[in-house]
């Protein structure tokens, strides 16, 4: 089988790659990637010599690379999207080019191939956000994006879902919890709280770090959507459903993990549009036989080992990167 991947350079997609490779080493792995500045060919080096894996540098909205790269393709797993929620509020266009006329740009090369599957890679954050006592996310939950990001997510999903319902495409979609693990941006959370401290610098917390996420290791994740690939109803809708923490909770662990006191927090104010809570109801995939096999407090601190580990990878993402600068978003009034 052939396998198409965009976005195979971030974080989600590496990881998905090396999973794919070594769980069905007989398919060939195309990876499809602009090399923006989420995108870290260092994350596949060991590919390098595989036979069965080739990267195309190209961007989705570019319709003869998007073809070239559709060639003879089976399956689609499309990641390729513009993520951070701050820098969708400086720049709200780039990810409605990037998530919406991207993901259609996809959807129709994938239409003229007949692939037999096309997976879009989304996420909770596209049902807005939950109360301290509401019931998780369901595949029935009305859309309520609350931000740039997010609206541009979901207007993928409804187009993604358009072009099963109207031309008959084959499609699946996986909404995600937060990941973490290897290869991470040190943009977001995780991984940024993890190399501030590593380099003795004071993690920012937004407000009091009430705001509640679910996380999921990363290979996990790789799995969900290998047993949707595998066993989903084209058509459906799966939520990936990982642990509920709030952000004091994450961050005090990580701190604990190296050793650290409660001095290195630095707490900020809330960037526009802050959700407070995201939480998912992952039945659905459960019932095709997925479960989680990290946990939480385990794999973090795996994952804290990795950064330590690989500041070869790390070290110059950060370095010459300017923090994102919160004066600078957008606003009324």
């Amino acid at each position: 089988m052939k396998i198409l991947v965009t976005g195979g350079a971030g974080f989600i997609g590496s990881n998905f790659i090396h999973y794919w490779v070594e769980k069905h080493p007989e398919d060939q792995v195309v990876n499809l990637d602009a090399l923006t500045y989420a995108g870290h060919p260092e994350s596949l080096k060991d590919l390098g010599g595989n036979a069965n894996y080739r990267f195309i540098k190209g961007d989705i909205t570019d319709g003869s690379i998007v073809n070239q790269a559709m060639d003879g393709v089976d399956m689609v797993v499309h990641f390729a999207a513009e993520s951070h929620v701050d820098r969708s509020i400086i720049n709200p266009l780039v990810f409605a080019k990037s998530n919406y006329l991207g993901t259609a740009v996809l959807l129709d090369a994938a239409l003229d191939a007949k692939v037999k599957r096309f997976h879009h890679i989304s996420t909770d954050e596209v049902y807005g956000e939950l109360g301290p006592n509401d019931p998780p996310f369901n595949p029935d939950t009305l859309y309520k994006p609350r931000t740039p990001y997010s609206a541009s997510k979901a207007g993928s999903d409804h187009l993604v879902r358009a072009y099963f319902s109207t031309f008959g495409l084959p499609i699946t979609i996986t909404n995600c919890a937060n990941n973490y693990g290897p290869y991470h941006d040190p943009e977001k959370l995780i991984p940024r709280f993890i190399t501030n401290l590593l380099e003795g610098k004071k993690v920012p917390l937004m407000g009091q770090g009430e705001n509640i996420r679910e996380w999921l290791h990363v290979e996990d994740h790789a799995r969900a959507i290998d047993v949707v690939l595998q066993k989903g109803k084209p058509g459906e809708t799966y939520l990936v459903q990982g642990e509920e923490r709030t952000n004091l909770e994450v961050t005090k662990k990580i701190l604990e993990i190296l050793g650290m006191d409660e001095s290195f927090i630095e707490f900020v104010e809330h960037r526009l549009g802050h959700d407070f809570r995201y939480a998912n109801d992952g039945s659905a995939l459960r019932e095709l036989g997925w479960e989680r096999e990290h946990n939480f407090e385990e794999w973090l601190e795996k994952t804290v080992q990795w950064f330590k580990e690989n500041e070869w990878w790390w070290k110059p993402l950060k370095a010459g990167r300017p923090n994102i600068d919160r004066s600078a978003q957008k606003s009324y009034g």
